[in-house]
């Protein structure tokens, strides 16, 4: 047993706060947005929406309201649009409390690699480099191995960096890990998922 991904999104949603600014990266985090409920949450995406709403239903879509993962969004009586450079403006003048990340690989000591995997084309680093860098908080949102069954929390990372000894907290399909002193603590299994089983797909230390 582990958690699913909306499972793990609403996980996420958790460590969410009334008032708090937090922008979502693209993958699972995407998800965190139909599980804030009633909290007042603002969700901010940087290509330039602040007060993101959950996703649309279907045949209810609006193809001008995109998140930064370019998924069909909604939005809230609140919301405001603005340009990108405004909306860095906000990451990088501190304004953002979290940010929910996808990764590639993660460390134990918080190093984050989310935007590349050498020889495969990409579009560039996007916005992550600067949230890991100006927000608060760095929740990393993903699959705790890859897809051929490899952990994804390291000791070392081998993909190249978006940020060092960034991260804050870790939660996968398998449970949540914070990163302390020395490598990494257990915080919680998933559902029907052993203290054991967590200890033995995670290749970095857990203290």
């Amino acid at each position: 047993m582990a958690w699913d991904r909306n499972q793990m999104a609403a996980r996420a949603a958790e460590e969410l706060e009334d008032g708090m600014y937090v922008n979502l990266g693209i993958g699972i985090p995407t998800l965190v947005a139909n599980y804030v409920g009633d909290k007042d949450i603002t969700l901010q995406s940087e290509n330039g929406m602040l007060g993101m709403g959950p996703f649309p239903f279907e045949g209810e879509e609006d193809p001008d309201l995109i998140n930064a993962g370019k998924q069909t969004i909604t939005e809230l009586n609140r919301t405001a649009y603005f340009d990108s450079a405004t909306s860095f403006g906000m990451i990088r003048g501190g304004k953002i409390a979290a940010a929910i990340l996808g990764a590639m690989e993660v460390a134990e000591n918080g190093d984050l690699a989310n935007w590349m995997i050498p020889g495969k084309l990409v579009k560039g680093m996007g916005g992550a480099m600067d949230l890991v860098a100006g927000v608060g908080r760095v929740i990393v949102l993903m699959d705790h191995a890859n897809k051929h069954g490899d952990s994804k929390v390291l000791r070392e990372c081998t993909l190249p960096l978006t940020g060092k000894a960034v991260v804050d907290r870790i939660i996968t399909n398998l449970g949540v890990l914070d990163v302390v002193e020395g490598g990494l603590r257990i915080v919680e299994c998933a559902d029907g998922v052993t203290e054991a089983e967590l200890r033995a797909a995670t290749q970095a230390t857990i203290v």
